[in-house]
């Protein structure tokens, strides 16, 4: 595997369709002009409004939003992943939160629905019951491509290291994290959570997040980034619409897992109270 060039775009999408597939289009091209070979997007960027909105306008794999993503990474010659979209699923009221990667021939390669439901309610702050309109997937996914294995997760996954392990177990190199993380948690949580898995896993994070304000209710941290396997923040944005490109250099990789060996280190254990 040899060094590549990686893109995480930050948009901050609304209830207009047609303006945010301009927005995420214009900043796939410019992040290919800036030399990516993989470009992210963050999640559920083809929509952000009223659930009743979101299931009615619920689509699947060929509808407009991926068409539109395999027809441009075609063109572009990219391997494409963006971020994820309200999928149509087979429970009446609810949709999958699904992300897929599209190679370089416009075809589907590998597709992951969303595990970790966010259900909060924040005092003082927002209140979200995503297991209401979204139905949870059940499988860990790896992408495999000529730039090595990606691991596949999506914002709120971010709090389950055991998810990350499995991918690491699974040869995961990089892992994504399209997001649309809240202002509130994603101030004192983004980025240490990031590190934190980067650091645990010794692989590349890459977090393309949603960052603004995207009606009167709802608003977005933004602040995506690209993280070495050694923790190092290398590539950011900062608020509102932007792209951010890193190079993923394998040889850092390797240097990182074969002076801290981590994973080799693991050992079994009794869990309190099995005795």
């Amino acid at each position: 595997m040899s060094r590549f060039t990686i893109a995480a775009c930050q948009v901050c999408a609304g209830d207009d369709r047609d303006a945010n597939l301009a927005t995420a289009g214009r900043l796939v091209r410019e992040a290919a002009d800036r030399g990516a070979d993989v470009v992210c997007l963050p999640e559920m960027w083809p929509f952000v409004g009223r659930d009743a909105d979101k299931i009615a306008g619920a689509e699947t794999l060929d509808g407009p939003s991926m068409t539109a993503m395999k027809t441009l990474a075609q063109g572009l010659g990219i391997w494409l992943f963006p971020g994820s979209f309200a999928e149509i699923a087979p429970v009446p009221g609810r949709v999958y939160n699904c992300s897929p990667c599209i190679g370089p021939d416009g075809a589907v390669r590998a597709v992951y629905r969303k595990i970790h439901l966010f259900d909060i309610d924040m005092a003082t702050g927002p209140t979200f019951q995503e297991s209401a309109t979204v139905a949870p997937g059940d499988r860990a996914v790896v992408a495999e491509t000529p730039f090595g294995k990606f691991g596949m997760t999506v914002c709120y996954d971010l709090r389950f290291p055991a998810l990350y392990q499995a991918l690491r177990d699974a040869g995961a190199d990089v892992v994504l994290v399209p997001a649309a993380f809240t202002a509130t948690t994603g101030k004192a949580h983004w980025e240490v959570l990031l590190r934190a898995r980067a650091i645990e896993q010794q692989v590349w994070v890459v977090a393309a997040d949603q960052g603004g304000r995207h009606n009167p209710v709802r608003v977005s941290h933004g602040h995506s980034m690209v993280v070495d396997p050694w923790g190092f923040v290398v590539g950011r944005c900062s608020d509102g619409v932007g792209v951010t490109t890193a190079v993923v250099d394998p040889a850092l990789t390797a240097d990182v897992r074969e002076r801290l060996p981590c994973a080799e280190h693991r050992r079994p254990f009794e869990a309190p109270g099995s005795a």
